[in-house]
């Protein structure tokens, strides 16, 4: 089978495609044709050696969570799942950017009936890092809860994920995503200087919870915002979080198919948009990895093996 490979850390020029040998699934295992699987900032620091000390490669390594495809065969003890099933779901083996994969049948769930491929194979590490942010900050319908980076791959599905529980939410993000924004009953409001003016004036009051998917100060602005450290949550400025106390609840807090599950009906049901912004084939890793580290994508983009 063909699947994504790097021999060393670097840019996206260490990228290859390789022809490797089809693994076969163990007890409780399933090996799943990927019709779908998306790709993760993530996996740009890990692939660069930038989280080496925190979650290191060994050479020559695969890459990627997220998945939905086909099961083709199923291993001995597995319940539940039969060859010829679709489902979505994920593996810590940094495997999936590839045709096929082993995956723990407690990993994965059915595919919901009408959500399509793309969707399904980039749920995992956004839909539950959102879902761990949301839940991490707890808003209820008298909260007014800010998103940082509200517009991309995490920060789109984690303003959605606060709406649905009645929370008023305000979404940091450029221009251009602003109708995207008011179309999901999100109050747009633009980044940059004097952005802590313009969050007062669009909320008229109190700002009680705040989550930022983005880092780069955000953390600070929460603070000032006279939000308590406790209703900040970030996934990118662990040291800010250290600092003023606020929490770091991200995909590792959710990382279960329960939670998958639960994100693919919503999904499924039409109670929650997962932006695509492009596919490419698994040939295309390099250029996909090219659209994903310009960081300007509005929403998620998926490999088709």
């Amino acid at each position: 089978m063909k699947a994504v490979r790097f021999h060393e850390y670097g840019g996206i020029d260490v990228l290859r495609v390789e022809e490797v040998e089809r693994p076969a699934p163990g007890p409780g295992q399933v090996l799943v044709e990927v019709r779908a699987a998306g790709i993760q900032p993530g996996e740009v620091m890990i692939r660069e050696g930038a989280r080496h000390g925190r979650w290191p490669a060994t050479f020559p390594s695969g890459q990627g969570s997220d998945l939905a495809g086909v099961v083709a065969e199923v291993g001995p003890q597995v319940r539940g799942f039969a060859v010829g099933d679709e489902v979505l779901g994920f593996t810590h083996g940094r495997a999936s950017h590839a045709e096929f994969v082993v995956v723990d049948d407690v990993d994965v769930v059915s595919r919901p009936q009408g959500l399509s491929w793309d969707v399904a194979g980039s749920l995992y590490v956004a839909g539950t890092t959102a879902y761990a942010c949301v839940f991490a900050v707890d808003p209820g319908p008298t909260d007014t809860v800010v998103v940082s980076g509200a517009a991309g791959g995490v920060g789109s599905l984690a303003v959605q994920l606060a709406r649905h529980r009645g929370a008023t939410v305000i979404g940091l993000a450029g221009e251009g995503n602003h109708a995207w924004l008011k179309e999901r009953g999100v109050v747009p409001v633009a980044y940059g200087e004097g952005v802590a003016e313009r969050i007062r004036e669009a909320c008229g009051g109190d700002v009680d919870a705040f989550i930022d998917t983005f880092g780069d100060g955000y953390v600070d602005l929460a603070v000032e915002l006279g939000v308590r450290p406790e209703r900040i949550n970030t996934i990118r400025d662990w040291q800010a979080a250290a600092r003023v106390g606020a929490r770091t609840y991200g995909e590792g807090a959710a990382a279960c198919a329960v939670v998958v599950g639960e994100l693919a009906r919503l999904a499924a049901r039409g109670e929650l948009e997962v932006r695509i912004a492009r596919s490419y084939p698994l040939e295309g890793v390099r250029d996909a990895f090219r659209e994903l580290e310009q960081g300007h994508s509005p929403g998620k983009i998926v490999l088709r093996p």
